[in-house]
């Protein structure tokens, strides 16, 4: 009897146990997206509610290798492949504050990657086009977007540099890979009053804030940072 009664009550555990165990991995990752705003984004001075909202409910952890995802939410940089990374949750958050966002806003974004960004921004109600140059990387990010949800975002394999001219001009433009100086073409693509957040330079890269008004173009040096290069047509100028 013993051998009889054991299976039955073995068999209901196992069919619900892989579910309990997502569940219980969604939890944590919902957990650890709490302790990051908390110890890397508030913390440090990210005010802005729409963008503390963004990063709570985008999980972060879909976009990096699966056997990387216990990195997802560490105060770092992420490899996801092909020499590329995830950004630091921080510098994700204070790029998208610095843009001053609004619903509905239309936004480039030079550098897909792993379309995390793209995925902050879409969350917080804007339209989103972004290119990717290296098309895995930019398939995978589709991928991902769509299985997420995001119909806002559209995305397309190609060289950033020059933008995206027959959607502009954008509202904001948000670049996630360094070239040496910032291209005329982007700056060209920005509505009056838009902002353009880029990392500029070679071994030494300064985050640049430019701000767009009708006399001209504002230009403010926000913080060192380190991004990859940005490839291409930038390449031409970076060799040069």
């Amino acid at each position: 009897m013993d051998f009889i009664i054991i299976p039955l009550f073995i068999f209901p555990f196992f069919l619900f146990s892989d579910h309990s165990l997502h569940e219980d991995d969604e939890n944590l990752y919902s957990h650890k997206r709490w302790e990051m705003l908390e110890t890397q984004i508030i913390s440090r001075g990210i005010k802005d509610p729409s963008v503390i909202k963004a990063m709570l409910k985008v999980p972060r952890h879909k976009f990096v290798p699966e056997k990387l995802r216990n990195l997802a939410y560490n105060d770092s940089p992420v490899p996801i492949g092909m020499d590329q990374t995830i950004s630091q949750p921080y510098i994700v958050a204070l790029m998208t504050e610095l843009l001053q966002l609004k619903e509905n806003d239309k936004v480039l974004e030079v550098g897909t990657g792993s379309g995390y960004q793209a995925a902050i921004l879409a969350e917080m109600g804007c339209e989103v086009y972004t290119i990717e140059i290296l098309e895995p990387l930019s398939l995978k990010a589709q991928k991902i977007m769509k299985e997420l949800g995001y119909s806002k975002i559209h995305l397309k394999t190609g060289d950033g540099y020059r933008g995206w001219p027959e959607y502009s001009l954008f509202d904001a433009i948000i670049v996630s890979a360094a070239p040496e100086h910032t291209p005329q073409s982007l700056i060209d693509q920005l509505k009056v009053g838009g902002r353009l957040v880029i990392p500029v330079g070679d071994l030494y890269q300064e985050l640049i804030l430019i701000h767009k008004t009708d006399k001209g173009i504002e230009k403010k040096n926000v913080t060192p940072v380190r991004f990859v290069p940005m490839t291409g047509e930038a390449d031409t100028f970076r060799n040069n």
